[in-house]
């Protein structure tokens, strides 16, 4: 995003890397002539060989058609390769910026675990950004009656793991990953015996959130059993 000013100064610069761009060229370009060649050698003696030996012939090019359609298609992101040095410092005032939103999609406890779920929306809750221009969505295409519960949980969490982000300035904003590190490089330097009575807090809380959820995902899997399929339930929104 750039500022509205057109004297502002911008808030990214792109760069082209010169060298990876003709390394990677020059290797797409041999790359296409050996295929090419491979092709015609395919092609040419495909209808050379005898009748018993034709159909894996057939099947052996066929598959070389297709790896190297997918070959191609991923030159398209190392052909002009770029970087970018940004300027947050340029950012406008927190009055200026745009709302966002923010889509987490989820399809069931079964395939993706309810709490990892709920760490992303915690994470995607405590971004840096004003609250008041930021809307966090998550859509569960199963409908199960846990991440509902899960997400009221979260909210009752995030009262707690969301003052305790910006207060301290915590990097680390998905509560597990944070809590699972061994060293901890975020601290109030002003008073650091106050930031590890809050996190042992943040802390405690969390333990009983994770335990919460676990309880409740045990009670809807008997509940919810055979009532609802991922394709057959009724809408929620909340």
């Amino acid at each position: 995003m750039a500022c509205s000013s057109s004297t502002s100064l911008p808030l990214h610069i792109c760069h082209g890397n010169k060298l990876t761009m003709i390394i990677n060229r020059s290797h797409a370009v041999l790359h296409s002539i050996a295929i090419s060649f491979l092709i015609y050698y395919r092609a040419f003696f495909l209808f050379h060989q005898p009748t018993p030996i034709i159909i894996p012939w057939l099947l052996l090019f066929t598959s070389e058609l297709l790896l190297s359609f997918i070959w191609f298609l991923g030159r398209a992101y190392i052909w002009r390769p770029v970087y970018r040095t940004v300027f947050p410092e340029r950012l406008p005032n927190d009055d200026k910026l745009p709302a966002i939103d923010v889509f987490i999609c989820t399809t069931g406890p079964d395939k993706e675990p309810t709490i990892g779920v709920m760490n992303t929306l915690l994470s995607a809750m405590a971004l840096d950004y004003p609250p008041d221009k930021l809307h966090v969505y998550l859509s569960d295409d199963g409908g199960y009656a846990i991440t509902l519960h899960a997400m009221r949980e979260s909210w009752s969490f995030a009262r707690w793991w969301l003052p305790f982000c910006r207060r301290f300035g915590i990097k680390t904003r998905c509560p597990e990953a944070y809590f699972s590190r061994t060293e901890n490089h975020d601290s109030d330097s002003k008073n650091p015996d106050n930031f590890m009575v809050e996190r042992e807090k943040i802390k405690e809380q969390y333990v009983l959130f994770k335990e919460r959820v676990r309880r409740a995902g045990e009670e809807s899997k008997f509940k919810d059993k055979g009532v609802y399929t991922a394709s057959d339930h009724p809408s929620c929104i909340e």
